[in-house]
């Protein structure tokens, strides 16, 4: 199909509105970037003398339960604190599904636009799925270079009655297989800050539950383009399966910017906003953005928890007691979601909406 790059409405409409994503684009031969996709200077990766962050080895999560617990607690309670971000392994995920999740993303966006854009916000059949391209298109001053497909859960008989066909097996099975894990990192966490959470309140931070598959097509010009501009999560905890491409960088506590290198069989988990205001800040959420490549398509599967909308969320009062001072107010976390998904990615700037004032 033929696509005029210089007219921005007939771009952003056949990308964005009409469902052809960024694949569409890329697949209709374009050569170089269009102009709604450059991004500022400031906001550009560069890739020469990138850091590699390589200080901390994987955490092998199988040592939790034996006589190595106190020193693995540890290694995730200083990494929650300090980066927000680290990787794990022997997690209870089986390496066979992580690689079938990264065949079946691909399958799903290999398929024709049309297939796609049934599920497009305006127009899925269902709520439960939403594809699209970039976070908020219609704000943003340069539209991210990725498509996604989100899939929510809400129980087992209507992801596999509405989500997708070519992943919604696999990613099912991804959802379930990590959720134990997921519970056992957060009651690691809590225990650190005196906080046993009864089983009925955890299920409610944890009660929503999301995955998507993130599809960041082959760029002729990476320098110019971003995959997922600067942003920390809303949630509690992420877990991430990338490829071997890579492409995940992660802001270190000293401003710069360091890519997290893949490792085949593990997972990344990091730290939401939602994590750091209810340790009154002893957790970091992890600031992180995602490259580009010209190497060829990545993909990316992150599982997303967070509380469910009508839950309350503030400081613990048992780390308030501690700290002697809230620094986050008490609010719905419905509330949260509503400013985080309003505006275009921009740090951790969506953490100042929950400041106490």
């Amino acid at each position: 199909m033929a696509v005029n790059y210089e007219d921005q409405t007939i771009l952003f409409n056949f990308v964005v509105k009409q469902g052809n994503g960024v694949k569409g684009l890329v697949d209709s031969g374009m050569s170089c970037v269009p102009q709604p996709f450059v991004q500022p200077p400031s906001e550009r990766i560069a890739t020469l003398n990138a850091h590699t962050y390589e200080a901390a080895q994987p955490i092998d999560l199988s040592q939790l339960d034996g006589p190595h617990h106190k020193e693995v607690a540890t290694q995730i309670i200083e990494a929650a604190e300090k980066l927000g971000f680290f990787q794990v392994v022997n997690h209870g995920v089986s390496v066979e599904l992580l690689e079938l999740l990264k065949t079946s993303a691909h399958e799903f966006f290999a398929q024709p636009p049309e297939k796609k854009a049934i599920y497009l916000k305006e127009a899925s059949p269902s709520k439960l799925v939403k594809y699209g391209t970039s976070f908020v298109p219609e704000k943003e001053k340069a539209i991210e270079w990725k498509d996604y497909v989100s899939m929510l859960y809400t129980n087992d008989h209507e992801a596999l009655q509405h989500w997708p066909q070519p992943c919604r097996e696999v990613a099912l099975d991804f959802l379930k297989s990590s959720m134990e894990m997921v519970k056992r990192v957060v009651e690691v966490l809590m225990e650190d800050v005196g906080v046993r959470l009864e089983e009925e309140r955890l299920n409610s931070l944890m009660g929503t539950k999301m995955v998507n598959m993130n599809y960041y097509p082959t760029c002729p010009s990476p320098e110019l383009t971003i995959g997922v501009g600067r942003h920390s999560d809303m949630g509690m905890l992420t877990v991430l399966l990338q490829d071997g491409i890579g492409g995940l960088y992660v802001r270190l506590e000293n401003g710069d910017w360091a890519e997290i290198p893949p490792l085949s069989g593990a997972l990344v988990i990091n730290v939401g906003d939602t994590l750091q205001i209810l340790s009154n800040g002893k957790y970091k959420s992890a600031e992180h953005r995602v490259r580009t490549t010209n190497i060829g398509s990545r993909v990316s599967v992150p599982i997303f928890t967070a509380p469910n909308p009508s839950e309350k969320i503030g400081p613990l009062p048992e780390v308030v007691k501690r700290d002697g001072v809230a620094r986050y107010k008490e609010l719905f976390f419905q509330d949260y979601m509503n400013n985080f998904f309003s505006q275009p990615h921009d740090g951790k700037k969506s953490l100042d909406f929950a400041r106490a004032d």
